[in-house]
């Protein structure tokens, strides 16, 4: 085989990577909820629980927070509230629900994202929204992608069994803001610039709605 077909196998089989990666991130947009739990085998999980039987933390917690931190306890409470809850497929789709709330807001498309926002945040950006219409502006915005996303925080509330996640994101994007005109009043749609957020989720565990809800932004 000479080194020409090699080299378009090797290429090939890169792309279809890269496909199959590409739609497993998409699918997380069509709503904030954790992936569906694989069948599990005969027996119990020894990684269930925050403390495992030989006495070893649970790597899903502590890969995201320090090992008996306050926030690791809040997610081993969330655990133990809700058997098929994990930190890491949460932040699968937190990072999804970012580009999807955060590009919704921009381009003034807010309705649908109700369901994912608690009702004082929608209210705010229902407000944010309605004025860039008075004065006729409008956002044209490109989603690059997201650089960082780090969990910073956790807590559970064991009277209402209700879970708070605060997540840290570094995403990228281009946007510009246009006037009535079409004219642009502000940035570059060929500059590519940080956006810098830190946004609070919440959810009532153990329930049967697996939406998480976005409850405070800060920067």
């Amino acid at each position: 085989m000479n080194s020409a077909i090699l080299q378009l196998l090797v290429l090939a089989g890169i792309a279809i990577f890269l496909v199959l990666r590409l739609r497993s991130v998409l699918g997380t947009r069509e709503g904030f909820e954790k992936p569906q739990a694989p069948t599990a085998p005969a027996g119990p999980d020894p990684r269930r629980d925050f403390e495992v039987i030989d006495g070893g933390p649970d790597l899903d917690i502590t890969d995201h927070v320090l090992a008996g931190s306050d926030a690791a306890e809040a997610l081993a409470a969330m655990k133990k509230a809700e058997p098929g809850f994990g930190v890491s497929d949460f932040l699968g789709g937190a990072r999804g629900a970012y580009e999807m709330i955060l590009m919704g807001f921009e381009r003034g498309e807010i309705e649908e994202l109700k369901p994912f926002l608690a009702d004082d945040v929608y209210q705010t950006f229902a407000e944010v929204v309605a004025a860039r219409e008075e004065q006729g502006l409008k956002i044209e915005a490109e989603f690059i992608g997201v650089r960082e996303l780090s969990l910073v925080d956790a807590n559970f509330d064991e009277a209402t069994a209700t879970g708070e996640i605060t997540v840290k994101y570094i995403g990228e994007l281009s946007s510009v803001v246009k006037n009535a005109e079409g004219e642009i009043v502000e940035g570059s749609d060929r500059a590519v610039k940080k956006q810098k957020d830190v946004w609070t989720y919440a959810r009532k565990m153990g329930t049967g709605d697996p939406n998480w809800q976005l409850i405070a932004t800060d920067e």
